[in-house]
């Protein structure tokens, strides 16, 4: 009878040698424009665009709100509720281009 070599069982533990690979490289987040936020808040400022735009959901979705569901069920105070919402997105839209606002809801500042 021929004698049969030893059998080595080999068990791997703890982390693999080689970590895997992301399937796409990470690319860092570019900061917000001051222009475009700014710009948004002049002219779509009544419907919270800007507040999107910067990361401030809950904030846009108040000024989007009080616009579409209050001008549109209240018909005399309406008007005038949509019209301080659109006073409200147009000073915000300046306080951004002029620096008084000048970071996005994650805290990076916004970008020339």
């Amino acid at each position: 009878m021929v004698a049969q070599p030893p059998v080595q069982v080999i068990i791997q533990t703890g982390a693999p040698a080689v970590a895997p690979r992301e399937p796409y490289p990470l690319v860092p987040d570019a900061g917000k424009s001051r222009l475009a936020a700014g710009l948004l808040g002049i002219f779509l400022g009544v419907f919270g665009v800007h507040r999107f735009y910067l990361g401030y959901v809950k904030i846009g979705a108040l000024q989007l709100g009080l616009t579409l569901v209050l001008g549109s069920l209240l018909e005399s105070v309406g008007s005038l509720v949509v019209l301080m919402v659109a006073i409200w997105g147009l000073v915000e839209g300046i306080m951004i281009l002029t620096g008084s606002i000048d970071r996005d809801a994650k805290g990076r500042p916004l970008t020339d």
